[in-house]
């Protein structure tokens, strides 16, 4: 499908259920490969990252099988000596494994989509040297693809630059456990994203292992085995969630989520704390979030720093649209170096929607449309441009979404269930 229209929409009400967390599905997988024992994973994402890993993890020798919606990984860790592995645009896969293979013996290449090849992985590399790993370019320096010469490692102290990404310290960490030695991690750099890295500890946690941090810069690991828990229930995605919860916002609701809620471990799901500072009004449960506005209220605009929820900031700059006065988002750089360059997309396609737009060192300031204007948005191959641009489609004008079909990355449903929840 080459693009799909939206025809213009006011209201919004009803109930879904998210798909399984991406960041969670892939971190899961791959702590489930190296346990122990099998693994059953319930509610496993059905999308295009997480079938890059788990074809990936075919060929290193893991059994995957799947059954009733269940899937269940038998465990054992990495089997076959040698593989050249194609992993898509999925970061989520990419940087773990090379952490992992670089402290596995044998030898890999690790390859990607033409966007992969322009995120940088150099400071995870430089960070794994520290520890003795042979990692070669094949490309351009500090870019995929990678040759690695896979072997024991001792560990030690490093240190990672996480100003880009806060997989990079995550990777390491999912690791460190297999080294032969402990490990000490320092952060250096401005550190983006951190809930992303305590919800690697707490996965690492229910895998039976331990990582000591007094503090967000310092991490201890000791040599450990991960250790099956049996069946992994894999929490609703938290970004996903942040359409239909601004959707609920713009048009009036209720809208439900289901799948994550106030005891969820994902950072994102605090975009709903910013739609109550908007006007609207937020309900919790454990596992659900309720957005609901009434019709009388203005959603008003904010100026925040959103380092710790990058993905969900995108919702926040399209939903800027609806808002009374300006919305500043700050503290997003890394959105340049994501599948797309986010920044400057989300820049040129709001100014096609008639918002007034400022680019920020880090971030942008989005004010709504004096006049809207009828527009076809690129999405650069960026899942989240697609469905964040969905909500421009309660404006005047509706809105015209070019290739929809790149939300398979993590959501192959989305439009189906944004048509199900919202009202012409």
């Amino acid at each position: 499908m080459p693009e799909i229209t939206l025809n213009s929409r006011s209201l919004a009400r009803g109930e879904v259920l998210l798909p399984g967390s991406k960041s969670l599905s892939n971190r899961i997988l791959l702590l489930a490969a190296l346990s122990d024992g099998p693994t059953r994973l319930q509610h496993l994402l059905d999308s295009d990252d997480v079938h890059h890993l788990r074809k990936a993890l075919g060929k290193l020798g893991v059994s995957i099988e799947e059954a009733g919606g269940v899937v269940t990984v038998a465990g054992g860790g990495i089997q076959r000596p040698q593989a050249h592995l194609f992993l898509g645009n999925a970061g989520t896969a990419f940087r773990p494994l090379t952490a992992v293979l670089s402290a596995t013996p044998g030898e890999w290449v690790i390859s990607g989509e033409p966007r992969m090849c322009e995120r940088p992985i150099g400071p995870l590399v430089d960070a794994l040297r520290q520890w003795g790993a042979e990692i070669e370019y094949l490309g351009q320096e500090g870019y995929p693809p990678l040759k690695i010469t896979g072997k024991k490692l001792q560990g030690g102290h490093v240190q990672v630059d996480a100003s880009l990404s806060s997989q990079f310290v995550s990777a390491l960490l999912m690791a460190a456990p297999l080294l032969d030695g402990p490990s000490s991690l320092h952060v250096v750099g401005e550190l983006v994203s951190q809930p992303y890295i305590n919800m690697t500890i707490g996965q690492l946690r229910q895998f039976r292992v331990l990582v000591e941090h007094p503090d967000n810069r310092h991490y201890e690991i000791r040599p450990q085995t991960f250790k099956s828990p049996g069946t992994v229930m894999v929490e609703g995605d938290a970004t996903a969630a942040s359409y239909f919860l601004a959707a609920g916002a713009i048009g009036q609701g209720p809208v439900r989520v289901c799948g994550a809620g106030s005891e969820s471990v994902q950072g994102e799901i605090r975009f709903a704390r910013l739609l109550e500072e908007m006007g609207a009004k937020v309900e919790w449960g454990p596992n659900w979030v309720e957005v609901s506005r009434p019709a009388d209220q203005l959603l008003r605009g904010i100026q925040r720093d959103l380092n710790d929820i990058p993905d969900s900031a995108m919702t926040l700059a399209v939903l800027a649209l609806f808002a009374d006065s300006a919305c500043e988002i700050r503290g997003v750089g890394n959105w340049k170096v994501k599948e797309c360059d986010r920044q400057q997309a989300l820049f040129l396609e709001l100014r096609k929607l008639g918002a007034r737009v400022h680019k920020l060192e880090d971030g942008l300031r989005v004010e709504a449309p004096l006049k809207w204007k009828e527009a076809r948005v690129e999405t650069y191959n960026d899942h989240r441009m697609a469905m964040c641009f969905s909500l421009a489609a309660f404006g005047p004008t509706g809105v015209t979404i070019k290739n929809p079909e790149c939300v398979s990355k993590t959501y192959p449903h989305y439009f189906s269930d944004f048509e199900h929840l919202t009202q012409l």
